[in-house]
């Protein structure tokens, strides 16, 4: 896609819109990772919109939403990459970036922060990098990588090294359950 010079003139909103639209309809629904099989609408809301069509990239900045249906990302920057019509990875960036899913399955709420979040297609896989930590059902995870299954919902975490001696530490704090498999308390 070819646009205009715009540094003589304002640019054309509905054209624009236009074109972000048509640009965003390559992205197929059930390639996105929050739920595979919803089929779901993904929304996108943005200060600003780079689409390159020719490389797959959407780069979008500025308090950057990315929603389907109750699981939301939110960053500074978020870029989509697809091949072939097909979304295959999402890079949010953030101080710090946040994922929230919704309760599913018996599970409570995911809420996730890092300041950068990265999300693979092909695999369902959320990398969470730097100050990352993930809450579900009051259990934490907190480590300098955390990767999580969104289909799965399964976490691995590794600790960031200090002073660059050794492997780092990760923290978990995993609450107590009663004989009958529900949280104490609940």
């Amino acid at each position: 896609m070819s646009l205009p010079n715009a540094t003589h003139r304002k640019p054309n909103r509905p054209a624009l819109a236009a074109a972000l639209l048509a640009a965003l309809a390559g992205l197929a629904p059930a390639a996105w990772g929050f739920d595979l099989t919803s089929g779901a609408p993904i929304t996108i809301s943005a200060d600003t919109a780079r689409l390159d069509d020719g490389k797959g990239v959407a780069t979008y900045t500025g308090s950057v939403v990315v929603t389907q249906e109750r699981t939301r990302l939110s960053a500074a920057r978020v870029v989509l990459y697809r091949e072939q019509g097909e979304l295959t990875r999402i890079e949010a960036d953030g101080q710090p970036a946040r994922y929230q899913q919704p309760a599913r399955d018996g599970n409570g709420e995911t809420d996730a922060r890092a300041r950068r979040i990265t999300y693979s297609a092909k695999d369902n896989v959320l990398t969470f990098e730097q100050e990352a930590v993930i809450e579900q059902d009051g259990n934490l995870f907190r480590g300098d990588i955390i990767h999580y299954d969104t289909a799965q919902r399964v976490v691995t975490a590794e600790g960031a090294p200090r002073n660059g001696e050794g492997p780092g530490r990760v923290e978990m704090v995993i609450q107590p359950r009663s004989s009958d498999g529900q949280k104490e308390g609940q």
